[in-house]
């Protein structure tokens, strides 16, 4: 057994179920016990390489795992056939973009209710008037930004849930690629969120208790993508009990609802990660030296990312 499976294995050891909730706890609880050591200065240019890093992990998450997996399946034997049905892969598809449109959606709606500026967003660069700035915060108290930005966090945080659960449900390796990707992705956005509610007002304590306040969204998630995928399961095992050879599922087609939490995953990730990040990383000072610097720095950061995953896709554990 290779160090990697070996790896998997221990720290997921149990049913599907069992690993869905340790690899949420896994995302939730150690990206937000990292803050206590994070000044709430932490540079932009070196958040932004983790941000790059994250950025890579998550969206080789989507093409080398999520996406293969939504369309083909997991095959462990070897010259597996594949049967192509037209119906299936734009059902496939429609959940993918109802992912992606679901986050366009949240996004869009923080924006109108919060006046034009995102709520979701890592940007927490320093104000140029901080008298100013602390006087701003003394009359206004916290901003409504920081609490519509901890309401986008929690949403984020049940897309993570739903595709841990639908991620260990399809597969081990599946379910392990992803828990590896989302959990390099929280680092910098924990971070990030976390430089946001110091800036709005909020102290250090009060911040560190808000950012897990809203991991429970992660666990809401994945308990509601537990109940999806056992109920797929508890449907597909009455059929074959009751002899029903060729099961009729969503309009036609072989597909239930829990086979689309992952492609739903899959483009929430998308969107989160060239919608909601990338755009931060083409943001410049002006300084073209600094500027090549940061930008090689943060392609390579990127880079490392998606050879990471894919890395551990070429040396999938077994399913």
């Amino acid at each position: 057994m290779s160090f990697q499976a070996t790896a998997f294995a221990f720290l997921f050891p149990g049913s599907a179920m069992t690993n869905s909730i340790l690899a949420t706890a896994y995302i939730s609880i150690f990206p937000n016990l990292l803050l206590y050591f994070v000044p709430p200065d932490i540079n932009t240019g070196s958040l932004n390489v983790l941000v790059s890093f994250a950025v890579g992990g998550l969206l080789g998450d989507v093409f080398l795992h999520l996406l293969p997996h939504a369309f083909l399946g997991e095959h462990a034997e070897e010259n597996a056939v594949v049967v192509v049905n037209n119906q299936k892969n734009v059902l496939i598809g429609l959940g993918i973009f109802v992912g992606l449109f679901f986050f366009f959606f949240m996004d869009k709606m923080m924006r109108v209710v919060n006046g034009g500026d995102g709520a979701h967003s890592h940007d927490h660069k320093k104000h140029d008037d901080p008298v100013a700035d602390n006087k701003g915060k003394s009359e206004n108290g916290v901003k409504l930004s920081a609490y519509l930005n901890l309401l986008a966090d929690f949403t984020h945080n049940m897309t993570d849930g739903l595709a841990m659960a639908a991620s260990f449900y399809a597969s081990p390796a599946v379910g392990a690629t992803t828990a590896v990707a989302v959990f390099f992705h929280e680092i910098p956005h924990e971070v990030g969120d976390y430089a946001i509610l110091i800036q709005s007002g909020f102290s250090k304590q009060k911040a560190m208790m808000a950012q897990f306040t809203t991991a429970i969204g992660a666990f809401l998630g994945t308990f509601i993508g537990i109940l999806i995928e056992e109920s797929s399961l508890s449907n597909k095992a009455a059929d074959e009990k009751a002899g029903v050879v060729d099961t009729v599922g969503l309009m036609g087609t072989d597909l239930r609802w829990g086979d689309l939490v992952i492609p739903f995953a899959a483009g929430g990730f998308m969107y989160i990660a060239t919608v909601g990040v990338i755009p931060e990383l083409l943001v410049v000072t002006g300084n073209q030296k600094k500027d090549r610097k940061q930008a090689f720095t943060e392609f390579l950061a990127m880079f490392v990312g998606l050879g990471l995953m894919l890395f551990i896709a070429w040396n999938d554990i077994p399913a």
